[in-house]
């Protein structure tokens, strides 16, 4: 039976993972190849993740590979960034000295403290810190492993994005775990990974539970024996495969395991000596790691009685050493919780306290920048309201300046919860509830948490006297507007017209200005005139104060209200000189803001170079400033969308993919969504679809400006396009054309007329076709892109091979390559009906010619009647004059293809293959284009795949492994787009990439 069994209650033997550490052991082959590689390994508490990542680390021991590992702790959500980072770090920092850090001290700082003193808040911003970070990891091949993601705070999570997404460290290869039964359906954790998952090398892998054979093999070694059958059935019924239950079963004897988990574990915590409960149970306390001298100060034992009692603890596989310096950690978090939880309410609030006094006194028994953390965590579970307040503010003042506003703003809630159970609290905190109110609305700004937001503006607005407080009362109604318009829930002019109605009485200086200068920026959108006449006053103001920082904020707000009135190129360069000044003032916010608009301006005037180096100029300044999720998304999306129309997809969707990990709030969102789901839909990847109704889900909104509005009426329009049916195509025109707002913005506007053009064409509707020609008329053409979209819909709705070559050379002009490559398919299109036209023309006139001579050859003998009718025939072939074509429609074709190639425009591609076909001829794919698809290793392989080889006969024929093989024929499937051997074949053959 089990009790009469030698029982060890931890395996050192790894069951039943042998796949899985396969899938580690080739994620590190890639990484080794400058791959990066991100393995998020994930399964149910127990289920052997944590030794899964062992017992991988164990088999790396000898080869020229780094092992970090950190750990993400229960308090990170609450107010301890970056945690596992830190724990990393720190255990590189006891391996190789300080000296392994490159010298990134003083960015690396923010996580050890122990490196000095931070940079101050002015001198450093988070994107320093992630650089650093991405610097000293970017030295491979490392393995960096991140346990218990589910514990991961907001600040963790970004920087993990960070490596993933947009540093792309070669030679690293990052590995998770996380606990599958935490993610409940609000768990950030959720979306967090289902956008990882989209990434380009980043492998999910669930560990599932072992069968009944996997727990008799886990029991056997376990129990030194092969068990018997019967207890094996036992165990595995209530175990369930998890390896930790069947540990904890073996381990606890199975006549004495309760029905629950829960019970069986605390029946083990009951088989200790009481001195070891007890010491037990204060550790629980303290959290699933803690240190020898803390544990010591709260347990109130000498060292001689606490030692014995952790000894037993640790005999019992209930708590492991994890450091030679006094470090200890709960085997599994579960038993922690379980224990935590059977504490008697008092005994609960006593030893919180404890700690939290015990850290208080000496802040060193915690890792440095924990002390701040911990305590507000023990004082707020001990119930001591007062000191919970106190501690709270202070947490949240740490967590701000490490750049952790999502904790810092959580901390202030609970500071809020507790205001009005301490009745001193003002006096204990040195301000007054108003303050209180209006920094955690900014915290929840910096976070992103927009509805919290608007409801702690609402509530310090309902306890202000605006007429005694004007510029507060202002820049709080000035906050609310934008956040009104951020989630779409009205246009914020109400608040804005209140605003400066209480600012005119104010008393003047720099936060007057500015302030006036950001209601200007809210009505600039709404109503020009009444923003230019605000701004107006800012710059007086200014002008007046002899206030230069302030006089170029009011300028830079101007400027943003004469877009769209004022011709872009009158307004550039006031607009130029604004942004100028505020870089050599070091107005930072004023700056960044500025380069929207200009950038904006020159991708206007088609000058598209000049609008990406704008847009990204102003990056770093929103970095350094805090506004990386608003000003930074703008500046992020106006990148994107220059760098498509110079055909640079890849760097554009980079930069969108940037804009989605900032995870921008509300309608923020939308610019990155709409930018995004065209390259999807241009591409015709999965997910395109998703993106667009996504971005769709905005027209809802009982506010959405107009850019916002007409931009996304447009991405529906052109996504119905795709649709089979016409009519959803014409719907979707109609729809648009009916919006009020379809004159305001001719730069969105032409592009609606276009694409409604196209869809009243496909449906023959001429009375759409009357409409989009209507509206044409009252829309002005001043820009590049107005003028070929113009041309575009000019040649939609009247025909003809000369109205597209006007288009094509208009975009020419323009220089935006996909809209070149659709005009120059329209083209072909048109060439090849104007040849069609030409030969049935000439058909026709020879066949009444031929009907003339024979009529005349009547009175004549027939063999001289045939032979005069034949040289007549010939005489006026001969005198017709050929129709002169400037280009030929294989020309246009090759030529869309070649574009479309390169910008990985696969429906555009697809449709010059069926016009191919259709017209008889075949497009020649450009060597450089087949050369960029596929490697030359590739284009072996690929041949053999067309000739029907198998991967062993393609491996004996180019003496290479079945395995190589296999990877050389996914690669080229994925390279393809395409879902299997044949289609393989078959695209490669089309676009010529067998020819030599």
């Amino acid at each position: 039976m089990l009790d009469l069994m030698t029982v060890h209650a931890h395996s050192e033997v790894l069951v039943g993972r042998g796949a899985d550490l396969a899938v580690l052991r080739d994620a590190l082959k890639r990484a080794r190849h400058a791959e990066p590689s991100t393995v998020l390994v994930g399964g149910e508490a127990g289920v052997g993740k944590t030794r899964l990542v062992e017992e991988f680390a164990r088999g790396l021991a000898g080869e020229p590979v780094r092992v970090l590992s950190g750990q993400c702790l229960e308090l990170g959500e609450e107010g301890l960034p970056f945690a596992p980072f830190a724990g990393a770090l720190r255990e590189l920092v006891r391996a190789e000295g300080v000296g392994a850090l490159d010298g990134h001290e003083r960015e690396l700082a923010r996580l050890l403290p122990e490196l000095g003193p931070p940079p101050l808040e002015g001198d450093a911003r988070r994107g320093l810190l992630f650089e650093a970070v991405a610097a000293l990891l970017g030295r491979g091949p490392l393995v960096l492993v991140l346990e218990d993601l589910h514990w991961a705070d907001r600040s963790t999570r970004d920087l993990i994005a960070f490596l993933v997404r947009a540093a792309r460290l070669p030679q690293l290869l990052l590995i998770t775990t996380y606990r599958t039964d935490e993610l409940h359906r609000g768990h950030p954790l959720r979306a967090f990974l289902a956008e990882l998952d989209r990434v380009r090398g980043v492998l999910r892998l669930e560990l599932d539970r072992l069968d009944r054979e996997g727990t008799a093999e886990m029991l056997t070694h376990l129990l030194g024996a092969e068990p018997d059958a019967r207890v094996v059935d036992a165990i595995n019924e209530r175990a369930q495969g998890n390896p930790f239950f069947i540990e904890q079963f073996a381990g606890s004897g199975l006549n004495e395991i309760p029905a629950s988990l829960r019970d069986l574990l605390l029946s083990r915590v009951d088989q200790l000596p009481e001195p070891a409960q007890q010491v037990l149970r204060v550790a629980a306390v303290g959290g699933t790691r803690f240190g020898h001298e803390l544990l010591a100060r709260v347990a109130g034992l000498d060292d001689a009685a606490l030692e014995s009692a952790l000894r037993v603890i640790v005999a019992a596989q209930l708590v492991a050493v994890v450091d030679a310096e006094g470090g200890f950690e709960f085997r599994h978090a579960l038993v922690r919780e379980a224990v935590h939880d059977d504490l008697l309410p008092g005994e609960h609030a006593r030893l919180h306290a404890r700690y939290a006094r015990a850290v208080e006194a000496e802040p060193h028994l915690v890792p440095m920048g924990r002390a701040a953390a911990e305590t507000a965590h023990h004082w707020h579970a001990a119930r001591d309201h007062p000191r919970a307040l106190i501690t709270a503010k202070i947490a949240a003042d740490e967590a701000k300046q490490r750049f952790a506003y999502g904790e810092q703003a959580r901390l202030l809630d609970r500071v809020l919860q507790l205001w009005e159970d301490v009745p001193d609290a003002q006096t204990l905190l040195g301000l007054d509830h108003l303050d209180l109110l209006e920094e955690s609305a900014l915290a929840a700004i910096d976070s992103g948490e927009h509805m919290r937001a608007l409801t702690l503006t609402r509530a310090a607005l309902a306890d202000l006297d605006a007429e005694a407080e004007p510029l507060r009362a202002g820049r709080l109604l000035v906050r609310r507007a934008k956040l009104l318009r951020t989630a779409g829930k009205s246009d914020g002019r109400a608040e804005c017209e209140e605003a400066f109605r209480l600012l005119s009485k104010a008393p003047r200086g720099s936060t007057r200005v500015r302030l006036l200068a950001d209601v200007a920026h809210q009505l600039a959108g709404l109503d020009p005139d009444r923003a230019a006449e605000v701004a107006r006053v800012a710059m007086a103001d200014a002008s007046d104060q002899g206030d230069l920082a302030a006089l170029v904020t009011a300028e830079v707000a101007f400027g943003s209200t004469c877009s769209g009135r004022v011709p872009a190129g009158e307004v550039l360069p006031v607009m130029r000189d604004a942004v100028e000044r505020a870089r050599a003032a070091g107005d930072l916010p004023a700056f960044t803001s500025g380069l929207i608009n200009v950038s904006d301006t020159l991708f206007e005037l088609g000058r598209y170079e000049e609008s990406a180096a704008a847009a990204a100029d102003g990056l770093p300044g929103a970095g350094r400033v805090g506004v990386s999720r608003t000003t930074g998304v703008f500046l992020l999306a106006n990148h994107a969308e220059a760098l498509i129309a110079l055909g640079r997809w890849d760097e554009a969707d980079a930069r969108l993919a940037e804009a989605a990990r900032l995870d921008p709030p509300e309608t923020l969102a939308l610019p990155w969504l709409r930018l995004r789901a065209r390259i999807r839909l241009a591409r015709g990847r999965e997910g395109a679809q998703a993106l667009v109704n996504r971005s769709l889900a905005f027209l809802g909104r009982p506010y959405l400006s107009n850019e916002g509005r007409l931009a996304t009426l447009d991405l529906r329009l052109l996504a119905a396009l795709d649709d089979p049916d016409p009519a959803a195509a014409v719907e979707a025109a109609r729809s648009a054309l009916a919006d009020p707002s379809l004159t305001v913005l001719p730069r969105y506007c032409w592009s609606i007329l276009s694409h409604a053009a196209r869809a009243a064409t496909r449906a023959t509707d001429a009375a759409l076709a009357a409409q989009v020609a209507e509206a044409a008329t009252r829309l002005p053409i001043r820009y590049p892109a107005e003028v070929a979209f113009a041309a575009e819909v000019r040649a939609l709705l009247e025909g003809g091979e000369p109205r597209w070559h006007e288009a094509v050379q208009a975009w020419r002009d323009d220089g935006h390559r996909h809209e070149l490559a659709r005009a120059l398919l329209d083209l072909a299109e048109a060439q090849a009906a104007a040849r069609s036209t030409h030969r049935s023309d000439a058909a026709a006139r020879e066949a009444a010619s031929r009907s003339d001579a024979v009529s005349r050859s009547e009175a004549v003998s027939g063999s001289e009647a045939a032979s005069r009718s034949e040289a007549a025939s010939r005489s006026e072939a001969a005198s017709r004059p050929e129709v002169a074509y400037r280009f030929d429609p294989a020309e246009s074709i090759a030529e869309a293809v070649a574009v479309a190639s390169a910008l990985g425009a696969t429906p555009l591609v697809e449709a010059a293959d069926i016009l191919s076909r259709r017209l008889g001829i075949r497009p020649s794919t450009p060597a450089a284009v087949r050369d960029d698809l596929l490697t030359t290793r590739e284009r072996e392989v690929l041949r053999l795949v067309a000739e029907g080889h198998t991967n062993s006969r393609i491996a004996a024929d180019l003496y290479i492994s079945p395995k190589t093989a296999s990877v050389h024929v996914s690669r080229i499937i994925a390279k393809l787009e395409v879902t299997n051997r044949g289609e393989a074949a078959a695209v490669a053959r089309r676009l010529g990439l067998l020819d030599d």
